[in-house]
Parts: C-alpha cells; structure tokens; sequence
C-alpha cells in the first residue's frame, strides 16, 4: 500500500500497546504512514492522548482507537482485544510495545513490584498475544504478532534481573509461539532495541551514551517503528520466530579491551567528545 492511500475498510488493522509516548508513538506514527489503522492503549489519563490521537487524525486521516488499560489488571487484556475488535473487526498486527522496569538489586525490590513487572512486561502481552492470535485464526488472518523486547534480554546488567528477565522470557516464549501458529500463517517475532531516546527533549545523535555505541548514536522511535513495519510486511514473508536486535551494535563489544578509565565499563570503543 503506497503512504499516499487513504485508510479504507480494507486497510489493515494495527494494535500497539503504550502506543502514546516514546517507542510506541514513534511505532504508531510509522504504521499510520504506511496505511495501518491504529488502535493503542494508554496507561495514565496524563498521556497525551487527545494530542497523538488528532496529531495522527490530522497527518494521515484516520482517527487512531485509543483504550485506557492497566494491562497488568486481570480481564484487561481480554478487553482491549473485544473492544479493538469490536470496532475495527479484526487485528492484523499485534505491537506488544508497553512495558516498563524498575532498576533496582533483587534484594531492594519489593515482592508487590517483582510481581508488577512480571506482570507488565511478560504476562500481559503472553495474554493479548492468545486472544489476538485466537481472533485471526478465527478470522483465517494471516497477521503478525510482535514483541518489544530489549538487548537487556540477552545481556545482563546490574538491577536488572526481573525487567531483563521477563524480555529473555518474551524471546524464548516467541519461539514456542511462532510453531504452534506458523500453521495458521502468522509470523511471531521480536524486535529488541538497543539505547534508544524515548523522551521529546532527547536527541539521538548529542546523548552522551552515543559516543559509546559503535554507530555513533543512540536509535530513534522511527529506527524501531520502520522495522516493525518491515517485519510485518510481506518483504519478511519468510521470517518467524526472530529477535531482531536494533541497536546500533550496542552489545556486540563486550567488556572493553581497553583499560583506560574514559573507556568506562561495559563498552567497547569510546567516540570522542563533540567540539562545536
């Protein structure tokens, strides 16, 4: 579908969870560009939602289908499925975008968080994964279902054992999900960003954090977004129970080789700092 169509009945139908702010507007914007209809969720009443929602109305010409959810609550990943479905009739690709980490030692965190991250970043989208799945094998869609995960899925860092955990859960669950639904025709995978700006005031390419990336700089909600796209596309037709890494080459160094102090810890090379 070329970006220049406008959204029809027949346009196809995407869901992202924490689809108003950071990644998952930057995700939202790219499918509405490439002529998805879009449904989100929100958590907080203080999202911007009313301003993404006209935002996206005003560039593309669809009015975006935004629930609010708690999606750690029982039942509510059930519901934001039926009231998606409810309004578009069907979902053709599933974004589990939302999630969120609090960094802290083992022996710091309470159970009643322990319990919350689990809970958001892994039993939620496991949820929304089934009753999606389910509506588009009822529905003979051959859809996409993806997970957000995270380089911190296959690297360990300090207080990060739960967040870090429940993405290297998510990657693992992903290959069991992509065989039992490879029959029906949908395509399971992951998409694991690395450092990437999810704030307005951040600029990928004057982070600090960027000299130590090997590309320079840290990624940006589009880096993801059109790699959500790409991989639901029929130009990835072949590809199902992926963890596509996004990031910049952020994990590939290793400790750095090089002792000195500027090099810091956990990085490899180090960029210069920038003189204007």
């Amino acid at each position: 579908m070329s970006n220049h169509e406008h959204h029809s009945e027949s346009s196809p139908v995407a869901l992202v969870t924490g689809g108003v702010q950071g990644l998952g507007r930057g995700i939202s914007h790219v499918l509405a560009q490439k002529g998805y209809r879009i449904a989100l969720t929100y958590h907080s009443s203080s999202d911007d939602v009313e301003e993404m929602t006209k935002e996206i109305k005003h560039i593309y010409g669809a009015e975006p289908f935004a629930i609010q959810s708690d999606l750690t609550q029982p039942g509510e990943p059930e519901r934001v499925a039926k009231e998606v479905l409810a309004h578009f009739g069907k979902i053709d690709l599933l974004v589990n975008n939302a999630g969120q980490s609090t960094m802290k030692p083992l022996v710091e965190l309470e159970e009643e968080e322990i319990s919350w991250m689990i809970d958001l970043d892994y039993k939620a989208p496991i949820l929304l994964s089934k009753f999606v799945a389910k509506s588009m094998i009822e529905r003979n869609i051959k859809g996409n279902i993806q997970f957000i995960t995270s380089s911190r899925g296959e690297r360990a860092y300090p207080g990060d054992s739960i967040y870090g955990g429940m993405k290297a859960a998510l990657i693992r669950s992903c290959g069991s999900l992509a065989l039992e639904w490879a029959p029906h025709g949908i395509r399971t995978n992951c998409i694991a960003p690395g450092a990437t700006v999810n704030n307005l005031d951040q600029d990928a390419n004057t982070e600090p954090l960027g000299r130590k990336i090997p590309l320079g700089r840290l990624g940006t909600p589009s880096d993801i977004g059109e790699a959500v796209a790409w991989l639901a596309s029929d130009h990835a037709a072949y590809i199902t129970g992926i963890n596509l890494r996004i990031d910049g080459g952020l994990i590939l160094p290793g400790m750095p080789e090089d002792p000195s102090l500027e090099a810091g810890y956990g990085w490899g090379m180090v960029y210069p700092e920038q003189h204007d």
